[in-house]
């Protein structure tokens, strides 16, 4: 994937901002894996110290998506590390990326891999 800057993305898509088709997310994410970049469609579960949902849905096919997880900040419950993040058998065909709102405690672990949570 080749390199784009936020700020060049927006100057060169000033009609799709406006239109609402491209929104930019607020950069307040700690980052764990090695992945800096991707896109792809966002599909956005909200849950609250319950991974059952997120099972769920890394057991369909992914087709490229982008999955965020809003865990409500809860500190209590990990939401993802059974599944080895986006791991060997969960998130078939999901990007190898995730969004948490949530605790993430594998952070050292996934910092390892090629994943950006």
């Amino acid at each position: 994937m080749a390199s784009l800057a936020t700020a060049e993305a927006c100057d060169s898509n000033v009609a799709l901002l406006a239109s609402g088709d491209l929104r930019c997310l607020q950069p307040i994410f700690q980052i764990y894996g090695q992945c800096r970049a991707f896109s792809g469609p966002i599909v956005t579960i909200k849950v609250f110290e319950d991974n059952v949902l997120v099972r769920e849905l890394l057991e369909t096919r992914g087709e490229g998506r982008v999955l965020v997880i809003d865990g409500g900040a809860s500190m209590r419950c990990a939401l993802v590390e059974e599944f080895g993040a986006v791991g060997s058998e969960y998130g078939v065909g999901w990007h190898r990326s995730q969004w948490l709102h949530s605790r993430y405690s594998d952070g050292i672990l996934v910092s390892k891999t090629e994943l950006s949570v």
